[in-house]
């Protein structure tokens, strides 16, 4: 079979032209909204009244989160977050597993989309239900994933998902049966989709060994995305059980969340399953949802290259300002993994990983690096406050940990965020038959027009 040589393909389609950029100036010049119109007509922007807080859309059962206590009043004070799966607390959930020494992502998958916890038999049942559509279609592999690779891996992820459509024989059925078949099936394939995807891609555009690992039924699945992604194979019980946890913090986080949302939208249409996880995935991409934790590691590392003495707290002090004041990194004036939208105390997920990052750390010879994260983590609310005068509480989220732990795991950059949509495509599928289960109306909200009034006219005339 001839192999393209992808790195060579004609690009010029891509190209942006004079005439595209000067078209693309008359939209902006006549794009633009005035930012006091949304005072005057009392229209909230994305979605969050003047306080920040989302505007109530929907009811869910699936998920909880809570960063406030209210008074008779209705003041609210701030409190460490808390993070609840089905009524179950986070921490909980994961204490359980831990203690027992098992993994708990398909657990909690079990949980997000069932609404109960599985005893022994019900667990082992759904774990070798998943491992039996842990499988592709015959050649789709060849055919699919590694003709045209990307170098964008949601981009890759996405396709494939769309592709799928095409091999399922009942893709359209809506019924709560039908889409629970094709959700376990998303969920059992994801991490084969985005494994082979990225190995795919640096073998055309790196020029690296191709070499593709099936999943085995026996293993979990942070175990089977290590030894599909590793060349031997191999991984320590540290490395699996830190990824899982990974998983499991980033299974589900509300309803209200831009992805989740993207899949209570599109399902209320009538949509098929594959299109709606694909609109979910669009969604995920954004720098502004899932593509936070790469900030970070690329902020800590100008930060490490600049920081002579990384245990002064002066010298991380004076970069930290320097971020807020657009004078470091990539001059964005933002500090990366610190705040949240939601919660200000903690963020309960960022907890959870702290002490299982400190043992990794140990473990692969990192200690220095950490040192610096727990520093930052310590130092940033206060230079914040000063620097914008935010006392609200500001504090480490899980992104802020979460990119260190895959460096760590030697997992590669491009799989960070396709990493992020195999955990939440659980807590995706869960709100999707959620929607289909309880919603009677398509999801539509009002937008007022703020345009004025104008007479046609005539094409001579113009």
């Amino acid at each position: 079979m001839a192999v393209t040589d992808y790195t060579t393909l004609d690009r010029k389609y891509s190209k942006i032209t004079p005439e595209i950029r000067r078209l693309a100036d008359l939209c902006v010049s006549n794009g633009q909204i005035e930012p006091e119109l949304y005072g005057r007509y009392q229209v909230n922007s994305g979605l969050r009244d003047l306080n920040g807080n989302g505007v109530l859309t929907g009811l869910t059962e699936i998920s909880e989160i809570k960063a406030f206590e209210f008074d008779g009043n209705g003041a609210k004070t701030p409190i460490d977050g808390e993070l609840c799966f089905r009524g179950y607390n986070v921490e909980e959930l994961v204490s359980g597993f831990i203690d027992e020494e098992r993994a708990g992502f398909e657990e909690t998958t079990y949980l997000l989309i069932f609404g109960e916890l599985p005893n022994k038999e019900e667990l082992e049942a759904f774990r070798k239900l998943l491992s039996k559509y842990r499988t592709l279609p015959t050649g789709f592999v060849r055919d699919i994933i590694m003709k045209a690779p990307s170098d964008d891996m949601m981009n890759t992820l996405a396709r494939s998902v769309l592709t799928l459509h095409a091999y399922d024989g009942n893709a359209n059925d809506i019924s709560i049966p039908n889409v629970l078949r094709q959700s376990l099936l998303l969920i059992a394939v994801f991490p084969m989709l985005a494994v082979y995807g990225y190995q795919a891609y640096r073998h055309y555009f790196g020029g690296d060994d191709l070499f593709i690992h099936t999943p085995k039924p026996q293993l979990s699945t942070a175990e089977n995305l290590l030894q599909m992604l590793r060349k031997n194979g191999k991984y320590s019980t540290l490395e699996a059980k830190i990824l899982d946890l990974s998983l499991v913090l980033h299974a589900e986080h509300g309803g209200g969340n831009n992805s989740t949302f993207t899949t209570h939208v599109v399902s209320s249409s009538g949509t098929d399953t594959y299109s709606s996880v694909a609109a979910s995935l669009g969604s995920l991409k954004g720098p502004k949802h899932g593509g936070a934790n790469i900030r970070v590691v690329q902020m800590f590392d100008d930060m490490k290259a600049n920081i002579k003495d990384w245990a002064d707290d002066e010298q991380v002090e004076r970069y930290l300002r320097d971020l807020l004041n657009k004078k470091a990194f990539d001059k964005a004036g933002l500090i990366y993994g610190m705040g949240h939208a939601v919660y200000s105390l903690s963020d309960p997920r960022a907890n959870i990983f702290k002490g299982f990052v400190e043992k990794l750390s140990a473990e692969k010879g990192r200690n220095d690096e950490y040192a610096l994260y727990s520093s930052v983590a310590r130092l940033a609310p206060k230079v914040i406050g000063e620097e914008r005068r935010i006392y609200k509480g500001v504090s480490a989220n899980v992104d802020f940990y979460s990119g260190f732990v895959y460096s760590m795991l030697d997992l590669p950059s491009e799989l960070y965020t396709p990493l992020f949509a195999i955990a939440r495509i659980s807590g995706w599928s869960a709100h999707r038959i959620e929607e289909l289960i309880n919603a009677g109306k398509i999801i539509r909200p009002a937008y007022r027009s703020v345009s004025d009034r104008r007479a046609y006219v005539p094409l001579q005339r113009r």
